[in-house]
């Protein structure tokens, strides 16, 4: 793999730390919206915008909702927003699925937790990268996900190809993951890595973690596998256009 660095420990307690590199050429293919496309890009990690005790709470609700199903390989998905649930190797709609069952495993604060953590980390984007959040929409597909050492049953549970979000999802501008557990201590493996020409740097997941960064392929990137222990986190995007915009999930 050649050179690699850390660009965040999970023993650190960062209140900022941001890289600015040079924007691909990927946005250019895509309709620009100005004030919010990047044209500054890069990558920033924090600890200062969600607590440890959020994180905590926002991975019960991805523990409730993944212990309706469950992939049969190393990684599953639970997405609120759709519904889309991971059950064996393939996916159900928990919501058709599960019915008004699901008032029984989520609460109407489990919600309003979720979409104020989405806001502030919404926020801190804009802010980093001078744009408005009003020009921000939340995208899809916005998700929690469980991985584990189980071997992959499907092309699905391949989660540790390096890809670019831009080209997997064009509506992608921004990408942020809010991580739920804690690096070596629930989990081995499992590091979030940008691979650069010259290096590759790591992010050590811990929980409240925010890593987010500009979509395009300045910021091509692969998770490493996971060993031991299960790693929760949970996708969330943004895009600039608004065609592509979806709303905060709705319990019922």
């Amino acid at each position: 793999d050649g050179v690699t660095e850390v660009l965040a420990h999970r023993s650190d307690n960062l209140r900022d730390k941001f890289i600015e590199i040079p924007c691909s050429e990927d946005y250019d293919s895509h309709k620009r919206f100005e004030g919010c496309t990047p044209r500054k890009c890069g990558r920033g990690v924090t600890d200062a915008v969600i607590t440890r005790e959020e994180a905590e709470r926002i991975r019960g609700i991805a523990e409730r909702g993944l212990s309706l199903g469950g992939s049969d390989g190393g990684a599953s998905i639970l997405d609120l927003h759709s519904g889309a649930l991971s059950l064996g190797k393939h996916f159900v709609n928990l919501y058709r699925y599960f019915g008004d069952k699901i008032q029984d495993i989520f609460t109407e604060e489990d919600f309003a937790l979720y979409r104020d953590v989405r806001e502030r980390i919404q926020q801190r984007i804009a802010q980093v990268f001078g744009i408005s959040s009003s020009a921000m929409y939340l995208t899809k597909p916005t998700f929690f996900s469980r991985m584990n050492s189980t071997g992959a049953k499907t092309t699905h549970d391949e989660y540790w190809h390096p890809h670019v979000d831009k080209v997997t999802y064009g509506s992608f501008d921004y990408t942020s993951l809010l991580y739920l557990s804690d690096y070596s201590e629930d989990f081995g493996g499992g590091r979030f890595v940008f691979m650069d020409a010259d290096s590759n740097k790591t992010v050590e997941p811990r929980a409240g973690r925010v890593s987010f960064f500009t979509s395009g392929s300045e910021n091509l990137h692969r998770v490493e596998k996971v060993q031991w222990g299960t790693r929760f986190a949970i996708t969330i995007s943004f895009t600039c256009d608004p065609e592509h915009g979806i709303g905060d999930p709705l319990l019922g």
